[in-house]
C-alpha cells in the first residue's frame, strides 16, 4: 500500500513509478498510475526533501504534461523517442520537451 512509502522516504533520492506492465516497449500508459503519482508527490513534498519522482512507461507528448502537472520530475520515454528511426530522434525529443 501507498502508506508503506512513508517509512522509506527518508532513505531514498528517487521514487520510480512504472506506468506500464514491465517487460516490453511500446505499451500504452496505464491511467491508474496518475493518481498514484499525485499521491506520491504529496507525500514526498510533505517530507521537505528533494526526491525525484520518475515515471517510466507509455510516456508520450499526449500525457507528458499531465505527468508533470501530477508531480513527476523525470519522464522516461523510450518508444516516443525512438519512433521513426535515427533521423526522427531529435524531433521526437524536442516534441517531448515542448509538451
Amino acid at each position: 500500500p501507498l502508506a508503506a512509502i512513508d517509512h522509506v522516504l527518508d532513505l531514498v533520492d528517487l521514487v520510480l513509478v512504472m506506468s506500464v506492465n514491465p517487460g516490453f516497449g511500446g505499451q500504452s500508459f496505464i491511467e491508474s498510475a496518475l493518481p498514484k503519482i499525485e499521491a506520491l508527490r504529496r507525500r514526498i513534498d510533505a517530507t521537505g526533501r528533494t526526491i525525484e519522482l520518475e515515471v517510466d512507461g507509455g510516456v508520450d507528448t499526449a500525457n507528458a504534461p499531465r505527468l508533470a502537472a501530477a508531480g513527476a520530475t523525470m519522464l522516461v520515454a523510450g518508444t516516443a523517442t525512438f519512433r521513426g528511426g535515427p533521423t526522427a530522434y531529435a524531433a521526437n525529443i524536442a516534441a517531448l520537451k515542448g509538451a
